[in-house]
Protein backbone atom coordinates (compact mmCIF):
# COMPACT_ATOMS: atom_id res chain seq x y z
CA UNK A 1 0.00 0.00 0.00
CA UNK A 2 1.27 3.46 -0.85
CA UNK A 3 0.69 6.68 1.06
CA UNK A 4 -1.68 7.81 -1.69
CA UNK A 5 -3.75 4.62 -1.42
CA UNK A 6 -3.81 4.88 2.37
CA UNK A 7 -4.89 8.53 2.27
CA UNK A 8 -7.68 7.71 -0.19
CA UNK A 9 -8.98 4.92 2.07
CA UNK A 10 -8.90 7.13 5.16
CA UNK A 11 -10.63 9.95 3.23
CA UNK A 12 -13.53 7.58 2.58
CA UNK A 13 -13.73 6.75 6.29
CA UNK A 14 -13.85 10.29 7.66
CA UNK A 15 -17.65 10.41 7.78
CA UNK A 16 -18.14 6.90 9.24
CA UNK A 17 -15.51 7.62 11.91
CA UNK A 18 -17.24 10.92 12.73
CA UNK A 19 -20.53 9.03 13.08
CA UNK A 20 -18.88 6.33 15.20
CA UNK A 21 -17.82 9.00 17.70
CA UNK A 22 -21.17 10.80 17.42
CA UNK A 23 -19.57 14.09 16.38
CA UNK A 24 -21.02 16.91 14.36
CA UNK A 25 -19.08 18.19 11.38
CA UNK A 26 -18.32 21.35 13.37
CA UNK A 27 -16.89 19.41 16.32
CA UNK A 28 -14.81 17.01 14.22
CA UNK A 29 -13.46 19.87 12.10
CA UNK A 30 -12.48 21.71 15.28
CA UNK A 31 -10.77 18.62 16.71
CA UNK A 32 -8.80 18.10 13.49
CA UNK A 33 -7.91 21.75 12.91
CA UNK A 34 -9.98 22.00 9.73
CA UNK A 35 -12.76 24.27 8.64
CA UNK A 36 -16.22 22.73 8.51
CA UNK A 37 -16.28 23.53 4.78
CA UNK A 38 -13.08 21.51 4.22
CA UNK A 39 -14.45 18.55 6.18
CA UNK A 40 -17.68 18.65 4.17
CA UNK A 41 -15.66 18.59 0.93
CA UNK A 42 -13.63 15.61 2.20
CA UNK A 43 -16.76 13.72 3.23
CA UNK A 44 -18.27 14.35 -0.23
CA UNK A 45 -15.11 13.08 -1.93
CA UNK A 46 -14.29 16.45 -3.47
CA UNK A 47 -11.18 17.04 -1.37
CA UNK A 48 -8.62 15.01 0.56
CA UNK A 49 -7.19 15.00 4.05
CA UNK A 50 -3.71 14.73 2.60
CA UNK A 51 -0.94 13.08 4.57
CA UNK A 52 -1.03 15.45 7.57
CA UNK A 53 -4.81 15.25 7.91
CA UNK A 54 -4.72 11.47 7.55
CA UNK A 55 -2.13 11.17 10.32
CA UNK A 56 -4.22 13.52 12.47
CA UNK A 57 -7.43 11.55 11.97
CA UNK A 58 -5.70 8.21 12.60
CA UNK A 59 -4.01 9.55 15.73
CA UNK A 60 -7.03 11.28 17.26
CA UNK A 61 -9.34 8.38 16.51
CA UNK A 62 -6.85 5.54 17.02
CA UNK A 63 -9.40 3.53 18.98
CA UNK A 64 -11.94 3.65 16.13
CA UNK A 65 -13.26 0.17 15.39
CA UNK A 66 -13.90 1.26 11.81
CA UNK A 67 -10.24 2.18 11.28
CA UNK A 68 -8.88 -0.81 13.20
CA UNK A 69 -11.03 -3.27 11.27
CA UNK A 70 -10.15 -1.68 7.94
CA UNK A 71 -6.39 -1.74 8.53
CA UNK A 72 -5.81 -4.66 10.87
CA UNK A 73 -5.46 -3.25 14.36
CA UNK A 74 -3.53 -0.34 15.73
CA UNK A 75 -2.66 2.18 13.03
CA UNK A 76 0.52 3.60 14.52
CA UNK A 77 2.60 0.76 13.11
CA UNK A 78 1.13 1.24 9.66
CA UNK A 79 1.65 5.02 9.81
CA UNK A 80 5.30 4.46 10.73
CA UNK A 81 5.72 2.00 7.87
CA UNK A 82 4.47 4.62 5.42
CA UNK A 83 6.27 7.57 7.02
CA UNK A 84 9.69 6.02 7.64
CA UNK A 85 10.18 3.82 4.62
CA UNK A 86 13.73 2.53 4.57
CA UNK A 87 14.75 3.89 7.97
CA UNK A 88 15.28 1.36 10.79
CA UNK A 89 13.93 2.43 14.15
CA UNK A 90 14.70 1.35 17.69
CA UNK A 91 12.65 -1.62 18.94
CA UNK A 92 9.24 -0.77 20.36
CA UNK A 93 7.45 -3.39 22.43
CA UNK A 94 4.47 -5.17 20.88
CA UNK A 95 2.11 -7.85 22.11
CA UNK A 96 3.77 -10.30 19.72
CA UNK A 97 1.15 -10.22 16.99
CA UNK A 98 -1.36 -12.69 18.32
CA UNK A 99 -4.42 -11.19 16.61
CA UNK A 100 -3.71 -9.32 13.39
CA UNK A 101 -0.41 -10.90 12.38
CA UNK A 102 0.92 -14.12 10.85
CA UNK A 103 4.52 -15.25 11.12
CA UNK A 104 6.32 -15.37 7.78
CA UNK A 105 9.81 -16.36 8.95
CA UNK A 106 11.51 -17.12 12.27
CA UNK A 107 15.15 -17.46 13.23
CA UNK A 108 16.85 -17.37 16.63
CA UNK A 109 13.80 -15.74 18.24
CA UNK A 110 13.45 -13.05 15.56
CA UNK A 111 10.32 -13.01 13.39
CA UNK A 112 9.06 -11.48 10.20
CA UNK A 113 5.31 -10.97 10.47
CA UNK A 114 2.71 -9.81 7.98
CA UNK A 115 -0.50 -8.03 8.95
CA UNK A 116 -3.43 -10.12 7.73
CA UNK A 117 -5.50 -7.07 6.75
CA UNK A 118 -3.16 -4.35 5.48
CA UNK A 119 -0.47 -6.86 4.36
CA UNK A 120 2.44 -4.73 5.61
CA UNK A 121 5.41 -6.42 7.23
CA UNK A 122 7.38 -5.96 10.41
CA UNK A 123 10.35 -7.58 12.11
CA UNK A 124 10.12 -8.40 15.81
CA UNK A 125 13.20 -9.04 17.92
CA UNK A 126 13.55 -11.75 20.58
CA UNK A 127 11.55 -9.64 23.04
CA UNK A 128 8.71 -8.88 20.58
CA UNK A 129 10.12 -5.40 19.99
CA UNK A 130 9.19 -3.93 16.62
CA UNK A 131 12.45 -3.18 14.79
CA UNK A 132 11.19 -2.13 11.37
CA UNK A 133 7.89 -1.95 9.49
CA UNK A 134 7.39 -1.68 5.74
CA UNK A 135 5.11 -2.57 2.87
CA UNK A 136 8.20 -3.45 0.85
CA UNK A 137 9.07 -7.14 1.35
CA UNK A 138 12.47 -6.60 -0.32
CA UNK A 139 13.30 -3.95 2.30
CA UNK A 140 12.26 -6.34 5.09
CA UNK A 141 14.31 -9.19 3.58
CA UNK A 142 17.37 -6.95 3.20
CA UNK A 143 17.10 -5.83 6.83
CA UNK A 144 16.62 -9.46 7.90
CA UNK A 145 19.77 -10.60 6.06
CA UNK A 146 21.78 -7.75 7.54
CA UNK A 147 20.69 -7.90 11.20
CA UNK A 148 18.90 -11.16 11.99
CA UNK A 149 21.73 -13.68 11.85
Amino acid sequence: MTRTEFIKQVDSMAKPVRAEFNLTQEKMALLMGLSKKTLVEIEKGRSSLGWTGTVTLCTLFADSQILQNAFGGELSDMLRALAFQGLPRSPRPTMGGHVWWKDVRQKNGWRIQQNIVSLHYRILDKNDGRVISSFDRDEIDAFWKMYCK
